[in-house]
Protein backbone atom coordinates (compact mmCIF):
# COMPACT_ATOMS: atom_id res chain seq x y z
CA UNK A 1 0.00 0.00 0.00
CA UNK A 2 1.54 3.52 -1.00
CA UNK A 3 0.86 6.42 0.82
CA UNK A 4 1.18 9.76 -1.17
CA UNK A 5 1.94 11.81 2.01
CA UNK A 6 3.88 14.77 2.24
CA UNK A 7 6.26 14.81 4.86
CA UNK A 8 6.54 18.35 5.89
CA UNK A 9 2.65 18.46 5.73
CA UNK A 10 2.22 18.16 9.75
CA UNK A 11 5.38 20.34 10.92
CA UNK A 12 4.15 22.86 8.26
CA UNK A 13 1.01 22.69 10.18
CA UNK A 14 2.33 23.17 13.12
CA UNK A 15 4.46 26.21 12.12
CA UNK A 16 1.15 27.68 10.81
CA UNK A 17 -0.47 27.26 14.58
CA UNK A 18 2.50 28.91 16.37
CA UNK A 19 2.66 31.68 13.41
CA UNK A 20 -0.83 32.64 14.03
CA UNK A 21 -1.15 35.34 16.59
CA UNK A 22 -3.28 34.38 19.91
CA UNK A 23 -5.52 36.81 21.57
CA UNK A 24 -4.28 36.88 25.62
CA UNK A 25 -6.29 35.05 27.66
CA UNK A 26 -8.81 37.47 29.93
CA UNK A 27 -6.82 37.55 32.97
CA UNK A 28 -4.01 38.97 30.81
CA UNK A 29 -6.15 41.54 29.18
CA UNK A 30 -7.57 42.63 32.06
CA UNK A 31 -4.32 42.23 34.18
CA UNK A 32 -2.79 44.84 31.50
CA UNK A 33 -5.89 47.49 31.64
CA UNK A 34 -5.83 47.10 35.29
CA UNK A 35 -1.25 48.01 34.75
CA UNK A 36 -2.20 50.81 32.72
CA UNK A 37 -4.95 52.46 34.53
CA UNK A 38 -2.89 52.65 37.67
CA UNK A 39 0.27 53.77 35.84
CA UNK A 40 -2.20 56.58 34.45
CA UNK A 41 -2.64 57.53 38.34
CA UNK A 42 -6.29 56.92 37.91
CA UNK A 43 -8.63 55.40 40.13
CA UNK A 44 -9.14 51.22 39.59
CA UNK A 45 -12.96 51.04 39.13
CA UNK A 46 -15.77 49.36 36.40
CA UNK A 47 -15.59 52.49 34.92
CA UNK A 48 -12.47 52.78 34.02
CA UNK A 49 -12.11 49.22 33.24
CA UNK A 50 -14.92 49.66 30.89
CA UNK A 51 -13.63 53.01 29.49
CA UNK A 52 -10.37 50.94 28.71
CA UNK A 53 -11.92 48.08 27.28
CA UNK A 54 -14.22 50.08 24.85
CA UNK A 55 -11.36 52.07 23.32
CA UNK A 56 -9.38 48.29 22.98
CA UNK A 57 -12.55 47.51 21.21
CA UNK A 58 -12.28 50.64 19.11
CA UNK A 59 -9.15 49.56 17.81
CA UNK A 60 -9.43 45.77 17.03
CA UNK A 61 -8.13 44.34 13.78
CA UNK A 62 -9.96 41.36 14.10
CA UNK A 63 -13.67 39.70 14.55
CA UNK A 64 -12.09 37.51 17.54
CA UNK A 65 -10.48 40.38 19.28
CA UNK A 66 -13.61 42.16 19.03
CA UNK A 67 -15.17 39.04 20.23
CA UNK A 68 -12.20 39.25 22.90
CA UNK A 69 -13.15 42.35 24.34
CA UNK A 70 -17.09 42.15 24.32
CA UNK A 71 -16.19 39.12 26.07
CA UNK A 72 -14.12 41.26 28.79
CA UNK A 73 -17.10 43.76 28.66
CA UNK A 74 -20.01 42.02 29.44
CA UNK A 75 -18.32 40.47 32.59
CA UNK A 76 -18.45 43.83 34.13
CA UNK A 77 -21.90 43.83 34.15
CA UNK A 78 -22.48 40.72 35.28
CA UNK A 79 -22.65 40.52 39.63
Amino acid sequence: MRQDRNPSAPSAAIARYFNQASLPSQQETLGQLVVEILRDNRTLNRKSLCNKLISRLQQAQSAQEELHYQELIGLLFIS
